[in-house]
């Protein structure tokens, strides 16, 4: 079990929503029925959304010229689990805070990035350009996936340790590196368990000035290792306590598909971090749909987050 400290310190700030307002290459144009439509640079594609639950907005002839769908199917010939319109490939650029890199359409509905996570990068990258000290700003990436954070932090100025399950996560965020031109840049690509790696850096001594958490809700590491987000988040928060540099350091953690409030990661962030001088912020992420330029937005909830920021 975790070590819970006390008594905390750090300000804390409860129910903050972070809203990503879309840019030229994302936007959530519509949703409604259990869907929602987006465009990824040049793509349109329909997904699963089960809390879209009111209604559709935009004409049903708007949905049907989507590029791909997603609809869960396994077919005979072929990938499956996609729908797509003639002369749709599978994979496609798009550019996310000037950097240029690859989506696809996976087995599992998702096309390589997380679009609300830009309210964590740029935030994320102002703080690593604004770190102040004689060496580079030192970035842990726990659950990398294809890597887009690393390569912002990377080009914000830090030294960036990616760590994901995934060997082919880790080879598309190297894809990514490559597409960006930034095949120089400080990025350590590590095939390995978070929980594992991050017990070993703490035995090895070792700090870090920011540290990115975005597990999902259940995994298996590359040897067989279960991660499930309810038992162990505890044990991997308590893990970057030891790792996390004193001082002005951060921490970022979201949490997709639970079944728990935010309140939940906030009390087990403030537990285990709140003893430290600083502030706790947690909330939601969400996305506003823009698609109908007649009506306000809608927000669309995607996760929930707790951001640690030591003074």
């Amino acid at each position: 079990m975790p070590a819970i400290l006390g008594p905390r310190l750090a300000r804390e700030e409860v129910g903050s929503l972070l809203v990503t307002e879309g840019w030229d290459e994302y936007r959530l144009l519509d949703m409604g029925e259990g869907e929602k439509l987006e465009r990824y640079g040049a793509l349109t594609v329909i997904r699963p959304e089960p809390q879209a639950m009111g209604p559709r907005r935009l004409a049903p002839s708007v949905w049907a010229a989507a590029g791909a769908a997603f609809t869960g199917d396994v077919e005979e010939d072929g990938p499956g689990r996609w729908r797509t319109e003639p002369g749709i490939g599978t994979s496609w650029e798009m550019r996310v805070m000037d950097l240029p890199v690859v989506c696809q359409l996976t087995a599992f509905r998702h096309v390589g990035i997380f679009a609300e996570q830009i309210a964590h990068w740029a935030w994320m990258s102002e703080r690593l350009k604004a770190h102040r000290g004689p060496e580079k700003p030192k970035l842990l990436n726990l659950f990398g996936y294809t890597g887009i954070a690393s390569l912002i932090a990377a080009e914000a100025g830090a030294e960036v340790t990616h760590v994901d399950a995934s060997k082919k996560s880790v080879a598309w965020g190297r894809e990514n590196q490559a597409l960006a031109g930034l095949d120089a840049a400080p990025i350590r690509w590590i095939v390995d368990d978070a929980v594992k790696f991050a017990e070993r850096e703490v035995r090895r001594g070792k700090s870090y000035d920011g540290i990115l958490l975005d597990p999902p809700r259940f995994g298996r590491g590359p040897d067989g290792e279960v991660w499930s987000l309810e038992a162990d988040l505890p044990h991997l928060l308590d893990l970057t306590r030891q790792i996390l540099a004193p001082g002005p350091s951060f921490a970022v953690l979201t949490a997709y598909a639970i079944r728990a409030s935010f309140l939940s990661i906030h009390e087990i962030t403030a537990d285990l971090l709140g003893h430290r001088r600083g502030t706790i912020a947690s909330g939601e992420l969400a996305v506003r749909e823009t698609g109908d330029p007649e009506r306000p937005g809608r927000l669309l909830a995607t996760s929930m987050f707790s951001r640690f920021i030591g003074a």
